[in-house]
C-alpha cells in the first residue's frame, strides 16, 4: 500500500508540472473504437468532471458523435458508493463532500462505457486512482453482472509506469487514451 502512495504522490505531481489542454482531436481515436465496438447508434457513456488536472473529457461534448450519446457523471452516495446518473451538457451540477461536480440524482444507469480517471497506469492496463477505490468497487460490483461494461483510462502518456503493484480487488482497463493514441 505504501508503494500505491508514493507512486500517486509522484504522478499527482507530475501531471501537474507537465499538464497542458488537449483539444478534442484527442478522442478521435476512442470515437473510432466506440464505432468499432457497438452497432448501437445510442450508448450510455459514463464521464467524469474534470478536477486536479485530470485531462478534461468534457471536450468530448464538441464532437457530433457524442451529442447523440446518453451522458452519465458519477455521483458518490451514501458509505461511499458510486453510481452514475444522466447529464446534459450545460445542466447544473452540484459540489459532493470532496468538491467535486455531480449532476442531479434522478434514475441511476449502468453504462455501456466508462472513462476512468487516473493518476498512473502500466502496461498491463492497471491503473492507480486517487485511492478511495470508487471505480475499481463499482466494476467489482457490476463487471460481474453486465460483463460488457467497456473501460478506457484517460491519461497523459507520461503518466505511465512500468509495472504497477495489484491486487484481485484492482481492475484491468480494456483500453488506456493518451495523446500518443490508445494502448
Amino acid at each position: 500500500m505504501q508503494e500505491k502512495n508514493l507512486l500517486r504522490k509522484k504522478f499527482y505531481s507530475l501531471r501537474k508540472k507537465k499538464y497542458f489542454e488537449i483539444n478534442s482531436s484527442f478522442f478521435i481515436p476512442f470515437i473510432n473504437l466506440i464505432k468499432s465496438k457497438f452497432k448501437k447508434n445510442k450508448i450510455k457513456l459514463a464521464l467524469y468532471y474534470p478536477a486536479s488536472y485530470e485531462i478534461n473529457v468534457i471536450k468530448l461534448l464538441e464532437l457530433n458523435f457524442i451529442s447523440n450519446q446518453n451522458l452519465l457523471l458519477p455521483v458518490i452516495e451514501e458509505n461511499n458508493i458510486m453510481n452514475f446518473y444522466p447529464w446534459k451538457k450545460n445542466e447544473v451540477l452540484q459540489v459532493n463532500k470532496y468538491g467535486m461536480l455531480e449532476p442531479i440524482k434522478s434514475k441511476n444507469n449502468v453504462p455501456d462505457v466508462m472513462m476512468v480517471p487516473l493518476l498512473v497506469f502500466d502496461k498491463d492496463k492497471y491503473r492507480l486512482g486517487y485511492g478511495k477505490g470508487f471505480y475499481d468497487r463499482y466494476l467489482n460490483k457490476y463487471l460481474k453482472k453486465f460483463k460488457n461494461i467497456l473501460t478506457v483510462g484517460v491519461a497523459f502518456s507520461f503518466q505511465k509506469h512500468h509495472k504497477l503493484p495489484s491486487n484481485n480487488k484492482d481492475v484491468k482497463m480494456n483500453y488506456i487514451i493518451t495523446e500518443k493514441g490508445i494502448y
